[in-house]
C-alpha cells in the first residue's frame, strides 16, 4: 500500500437560488452533530475539508460574525490531530450586500480571510473559493445559481472575481500565517466530441483550466483563452495582475466524478431535448460521456497525469463521490485509491485521496436548483434517528491504514465500465488536443439545466 493520505470532507455548498440560499451543512445535519468530527479521527483521515463558510459566519457583516461554531469544531479537529483545509466559499456567491459580479466581493472576501486567520492562526490550508470555474460556468453562464446569469461576460467577470478573491485572501491570510498554504479545488473532467465539433471540445479543454491558469500567472500575451477573456469584458490590467503576482496553488484538488467528462454532439436527433444546447454557432448535444463515448471515461490517473504534466503541482483527490448504490460507491472510491496509487508510481505527486460527502448530501440531482429533498448518502447515512456507517466506511478505514479491504465488491468492475452504462449509440472518440485552437466570442456553452 502507499503512503497516500485519507482526507475526508462534509459536503458544504452554501448556493444562493433567487432569494434561498441552501446550507448542506444544515441540510445532512453537520451542523447540529460535534460527534460528526469523531467519526472522521476514527476512520483514521489526516485531514478535514472543512466549512468556515463568509455567508454562514458573516452574514450581516464582521462586525456582527458567529465564530461559535467554528470556535467549536475547529478546536475540536485541533483536539482529535486533525488538519483542517478550510474553506471559505464553497459554490457561493457571499452574504446578501456582495456576489460574483460586485467589485467588493473581492475586498470583502479577503477581508474575512484575514479575520478567520487572525482567529485561528494555527490553520495553515485553505481553500477560499472552491471550483472557481464550476461556480462561474453555474452562476453567470447557465443561470442555475445566483446572480443567475447566462451570457459569457457574466461568466468572465465572475470568473475573474473569484480568483481575484482567492489571491487577496490568500495575501490576507499570509499576513498572519506567512506559510499558509492554497490548496486550490477545481472540476477538471474532460470534453470529447465528434470530429466536427473538436474546437468546441478544446475550448472547453482549455476552459476548465482558467482558474488554476490565472492564480499561477499562466493567463499572459500568448495564453490561449487570453483574447476571449479580454473580449468579454477582462481587462487587460485585471489580467496582467495575476500574470505580476501570481497566487500559485500549493496543492491543485481534482474533483472528478463520474459525470464529469462530457461528450458533444452535433447529431441532436440521437438525444433527448434536456440535452441539448449550443454555443451560439451550431447546435448539439452534451451528455456525459459515460453514457456514449465507446472508450469510457478517463479516469481517476488519467486526470492526475493531466494536471501533473500541466503545472508540475503537489496534487490531490479532494472530492471523490457516487451517489449510487454501495457497492458502487466502494468500487468508485477503490478506484480512485487505485488510480492515486499508480499516478505516484509513475512519478506523480499525489498527496491524498478525499472521501467527500462523508455525511451525504441532498439534492444535487437538480443542482440543488429544487428542494426535492433527494438525499445521497457518503461515509455515514443520516436520514434516521442515528448516524449509521455504510459500505465505505470499512472501506476507507482500510485505505486510511494502509491495507486491503476484504469488501467484495472491490473484485468488479464499477457500472461505468459495464455495457449497462450506454443510454445512446456508442461512439468512438479521439482525446482532446494537445495544443487548444485559440478561441474567441463564437466559442462558448449553453447547457439545459
Amino acid at each position: 500500500m502507499s503512503d497516500l493520505e485519507l482526507w475526508a470532507g462534509p459536503e458544504c455548498s452554501v448556493v444562493r437560488v433567487g432569494d434561498r440560499y441552501v446550507d448542506q451543512v444544515v441540510l445532512t445535519g453537520h451542523e447540529r452533530r460535534a460527534d460528526d468530527l469523531d467519526r472522521l479521527a476514527a476512520l483514521g483521515a489526516r485531514a478535514v475539508r472543512f466549512p468556515v463558510l463568509w455567508e454562514r459566519t458573516a452574514p450581516d457583516g464582521l462586525a456582527r460574525a458567529d465564530w461559535s461554531w467554528a470556535d467549536e469544531r475547529l478546536g475540536r479537529l485541533r483536539t482529535l490531530g486533525l488538519r483542517p483545509v478550510v474553506g471559505l466559499v464553497h459554490h457561493g456567491s457571499g452574504p446578501r450586500h456582495t456576489g460574483l459580479l460586485d467589485p467588493g466581493f473581492v475586498d470583502g472576501l479577503a477581508a474575512f480571510a484575514y479575520a478567520v486567520a487572525e482567529r485561528y492562526p494555527w490553520v495553515s490550508d485553505f481553500t477560499p473559493v472552491n471550483e472557481p470555474v464550476t461556480t462561474a460556468r453555474f452562476s453567470g453562464l447557465y443561470g442555475h445559481w445566483y446572480p443567475h446569469e447566462r451570457s459569457v461576460a457574466s461568466f468572465v467577470r465572475a470568473l475573474v472575481t473569484e480568483c481575484a478573491a482567492t489571491a487577496a485572501a490568500m495575501r490576507a491570510i499570509r499576513e498572519i500565517v506567512p506559510r499558509a498554504r492554497l490548496v486550490q479545488t477545481e472540476d477538471v473532467g474532460t470534453i470529447f466530441s465528434t470530429h466536427r465539433l473538436r474546437y468546441q471540445a478544446d475550448f472547453e479543454n482549455e476552459r476548465r483550466f482558467l482558474s488554476l491558469d490565472l492564480l499561477a500567472g499562466r493567463v499572459g500575451r500568448r495564453h490561449p483563452l487570453r483574447a476571449y477573456l479580454l473580449d468579454h469584458g477582462a481587462s487587460e490590467g485585471a489580467l496582467d495582475a495575476f500574470v505580476n503576482a501570481p497566487c500559485v496553488p500549493d496543492v491543485i484538488g481534482a474533483n472528478y466524478y463520474v459525470t464529469s467528462d462530457r461528450f458533444l454532439d452535433e447529431r441532436v436527433d440521437r438525444y433527448p431535448l434536456r440535452v441539448r444546447g449550443g454555443n451560439g454557432r451550431e447546435a448539439y448535444a452534451d451528455v456525459e460521456a459515460v453514457r456514449v463515448r465507446r472508450e469510457g471515461i478517463l479516469g481517476h490517473r488519467r486526470i492526475l497525469e493531466t494536471l501533473w504534466e500541466r503545472y508540475r503541482r503537489p496534487l490531490a483527490l479532494t472530492e471523490v463521490h457516487l451517489g449510487c448504490t454501495p457497492d458502487e460507491q466502494v468500487r468508485w472510491l477503490g478506484e480512485a485509491w487505485r488510480g492515486a496509487e499508480e499516478a505516484r508510481r509513475a512519478g506523480v505527486d499525489v498527496r491524498a485521496v478525499t472521501v467527500w460527502s462523508a455525511f451525504g448530501a441532498y439534492d444535487w440531482d437538480s443542482l440543488l436548483t429544487q428542494p426535492r429533498g433527494t438525499y445521497e448518502p457518503g461515509l455515514f447515512d443520516v436520514r434516521g434517528e442515528r448516524v449509521e456507517p455504510t459500505a465505505l466506511t470499512d472501506v476507507a478505514r482500510a485505505l486510511a491504514a494502509r491495507r486491503e479491504s476484504p469488501h467484495p465488491a472491490l473484485a468488479g468492475p464499477g457500472w461505468w465500465h459495464r455495457a449497462e452504462r450506454l443510454e445512446y449509440a456508442p461512439v468512438a472518440t479521439e482525446g482532446p488536443a494537445s495544443r487548444p485552437t485559440p478561441a474567441r466570442s463564437s466559442s462558448s456553452d449553453v447547457r439545459a439545466a
